[in-house]
């Protein structure tokens, strides 16, 4: 993530960094809700697909191995944990692309990805820079182009509205904990929005969003 210029890792230190996969992997439930949301994206043969805000790569390796015909390219701002991604990709045998750049100033052009994926990454930005990005992620679909993200949503547990007051201590997350995901996706040019389902973890309510570039 990005504040004030300053690119900050996930978990918010740098040594906090080797933590970050296995924490997604036995806590967060993240192959159960990452393979719904490539399930719901409905990949098509030579589709090109964006990981925005790929991380290690995690994502973008599974979408590569679940459509392997597809072209697929992940996006991150972090150049040390894109180094990871490249190394866990090769060891993976599997042929991705992956960039640096944010995901509110994307070094694409114009109408270049036919889907747009993303996972636990909006949390991260700032009212404004989660607008910005929305609006970048327009920019780059296709018409008919369709964004398919997961990330907190609104708390729909006891305890997920419990521990959604830590959250926001860390995090800039309070848009998602509102439920304004889905409003923020209009206002960038999306239609046919929607919140699909929604995931109970330790930290939170995961919710899983889809909206598409009208064609």
């Amino acid at each position: 993530m990005a504040k004030d210029g300053q690119y900050i890792p996930a978990l918010g230190r740098d040594w906090l960094t080797p933590l970050y996969d296995p924490l997604q992997r036995w806590v967060m439930r993240e192959d159960q809700f990452k393979r719904h949301l490539i399930r719901q994206a409905q990949i098509k043969l030579g589709h090109r697909v964006l990981d925005l805000g790929c991380w290690t790569a995690t994502l973008t390796i599974l979408i590569k191995r679940t459509h392997p015909l597809a072209e697929v390219v992940g996006l991150d701002g972090d150049p040390r944990i894109l180094a990871i991604a490249r190394a866990k990709a090769a060891k993976a045998g599997v042929a991705i692309t992956l960039d640096h750049g944010m995901a509110f100033g994307m070094p694409y052009p114009d109408n270049t990805f036919d889907r747009v994926l993303s996972s636990l990454v909006l949390h991260h930005l700032t009212s404004e820079n989660k607008q910005r990005a929305l609006h970048e992620v327009y920019r780059i679909l296709r018409p008919g182009g369709e964004l398919h993200v997961v990330d907190f949503g609104r708390p729909h547990t006891a305890w997920a509205r419990l521990i959604s007051r830590t959250l926001q201590r860390f995090e800039d997350v309070e848009d998602n904990l509102k439920g304004l995901l889905s409003e923020m996706f209009r206002q960038a040019g999306l239609d046919q929005v929607a919140e699909t389902a929604r995931y109970a973890t330790v930290f939170g309510t995961l919710s899983l969003y889809q909206g598409q570039r009208p064609g």
